[in-house]
């Protein structure tokens, strides 16, 4: 299936409210897993009760983190807002944005000054053991990333899945990285009309070898295999709601 026809059809499903749907879905399955990935406590479930009446349906002895809430309804603003702008070039601006999207209203985060919401991080970071930009360097090291990405005319997958793990490595933010950085990959899917995806949280020790693996070893088989194996599984889904509309 073309893309551009699936590009099409998440905006104007988005722009009607279609429920029930590609839209629906990818808002539900996105959100939920990429959420997960990042210890998330929402169930798919409250994913889907937060998504459609704005309210959580849980069980009675369940805390709520107010936190995991937020981010999941910021998401869905964040993934509306990614096809807002999906015809738009990927600046850090536009990254700036993304990250102030997901992040605003996150108590615990956005209420101490030194988190910086929606601007590059002040504090030293890490992900796993792998040393990140300094703070000092991100403004820099983050456009020397989007001047590599630039001077491709090109872009294939491998691209954009090579953006995400200098993204990850350069980690710019003082939180969100992962989240904003699968956004961005599903939106430069879209932008250069190769079939887009998320990662599935089933996937999360995959995915998290295949980025270590990556910038470590420069082994890019497992990173390139899990995205993949994501990309398959959402052209199932495209296919499933759009295949009887072509």
């Amino acid at each position: 299936m073309e893309v551009s026809k699936i590009k099409k059809a998440l905006i104007e499903q988005k722009n009607i409210g279609l429920s029930g749907n590609l839209y629906h879905k990818t808002q539900l399955d996105f959100s939920y897993n990429t959420n997960h990935i990042e210890g998330s406590t929402i169930t798919p479930d409250e994913t889907a009760s937060i998504y459609d009446t704005g309210t959580i349906l849980t069980t009675k002895d369940k805390v709520i983190v107010l936190k995991d809430a937020t981010e999941i309804k910021n998401h869905f603003t964040l993934f509306k807002y990614m096809l807002d702008t999906i015809d738009d070039k990927l600046t850090e601006d536009m990254i700036k944005k993304f990250h102030f999207i997901l992040k605003a209203g996150t108590l615990t985060d956005s209420e101490k000054e030194w988190f910086n919401v929606g601007e590059y991080k002040n504090k030293k970071n890490f992900v796993g053991n792998i040393t990140t930009s300094l703070p000092s360097n991100v403004a820099s090291d983050m456009k020397e990333l989007l001047y590599w990405y630039d001077k491709i005319d090109k872009k294939m997958v491998e691209d954009i899945i090579e953006f995400h793990v200098r993204f990850e490595k350069i980690h710019p933010f003082q939180d969100g990285n992962g989240r904003v950085g699968r956004m961005i990959m599903f939106k430069e899917c879209l932008y250069n009309d190769i079939m887009p995806f998320f990662i599935e949280d089933r996937n999360k020790d995959f995915y998290i070898r295949g980025i270590k693996e990556y910038q470590t070893n420069n082994e890019k088989g497992y990173l390139i295999d899990t995205c993949l194996n994501s990309q398959d599984n959402y052209e199932k889904m495209v296919n499933y709601f759009l295949e009887d509309n072509e």
